[in-house]
C-alpha cells in the first residue's frame, strides 16, 4: 500500500467518525483535539494516523467502518503502519 492510499483510508475513517456524533466526541476525548484543531489539521498524516488508531481500538468500530467503506477489515491496520507513528517498534 502506498502512502496516498493509506491517507485515503484514514480520510474515509474520519468521515465515518464525523458522521456519528458519539464517535466524534469519543475521538475528541481520546485525542484532546478540539473541533477547530481537527478542521485545521485533518489532512496532516499524524492526525490521520490517530484517526486510524481510534478506529482500530475497538473491533466493532473497525468492522462498522469497514462495512460502511466497503473495505476489508485488515486494510486500516495496514494503512496505519504506513502513516507516521505506525511503524513497528523492535526493542531488541
Amino acid at each position: 500500500m502506498k502512502p496516498d492510499q493509506a491517507e485515503l483510508i484514514a480520510i474515509q475513517a474520519l468521515g465515518h467518525i464525523a458522521a456519528e456524533e458519539d464517535l466524534l466526541f469519543a475521538f475528541f476525548d481520546m485525542t484532546g483535539l478540539s473541533p477547530d484543531d481537527l478542521r485545521a489539521r485533518a489532512s496532516e498524516p499524524e492526525i490521520l494516523g490517530g484517526v486510524l488508531d481510534f478506529i482500530l481500538m475497538d473491533d466493532q468500530r473497525l468492522l462498522a467502518f469497514c462495512e460502511t467503506a466497503q473495505i476489508r477489515p485488515e486494510l486500516p491496520g495496514i494503512a496505519r503502519k504506513i502513516l507516521p507513528g505506525g511503524e513497528e517498534v523492535h526493542w531488541t
